[in-house]
């Protein structure tokens, strides 16, 4: 009976765990402009043209690069940050008191996302007067009329 009540207690203090819900790792989608553009990452992943999705660990940042001929080389850094999904798993960890969870979810980046998620690089034309790439953060609030993100 014990050993029964001691498996629906971690069986509770697993279901807020974000190892078990959200996984320790995450797909990553990389575009670019021109759309034929070659990807590939600091982490040897490497794509015959644009679209690209990549399998990364939820902790490990990396950055993407882009290649076409007649085109300057970009690249865009990804990043980690906790995400709504990864908070949630964590408060799910400290109310059931799954202080071992907590740890776990650290260890593994089971809190984390990457971004930005899809991740875009805009290549610039060998002739162009801009001195470089431009990466660009898509802009996910609804705005009308706003089709693009702000560029740095």
């Amino acid at each position: 009976m014990k050993l029964r009540a001691f498996g629906a207690l971690a069986a509770c203090c697993l279901a807020g765990c974000g190892t078990v819900t959200r996984g320790t790792t995450e797909s990553v989608s990389i575009t670019a402009e021109p759309a034929d553009a070659t990807i590939r990452t600091s982490l040897g992943h490497n794509c015959p043209q644009s679209p690209c999705t990549v399998e990364v660990s939820r902790k490990t940042k990396f950055t993407a690069f882009a290649d076409k001929e007649g085109y300057k080389p970009g690249s865009i850094y990804v990043d980690t940050k906790v995400a709504g999904a990864g908070a949630a798993g964590v408060a799910g960890n400290v109310i059931i008191g799954g202080v071992v969870g907590i740890g776990v979810d650290v260890a593994t980046g089971a809190a984390l996302d990457h971004f930005p998620n899809p991740a875009h690089i805009r290549l610039v034309p060998v002739d162009a007067a801009e001195d470089s790439t431009r990466a660009v953060i898509p802009d996910k609030s609804p705005k009308p009329g706003n089709q693009s993100a702000p560029t740095s």
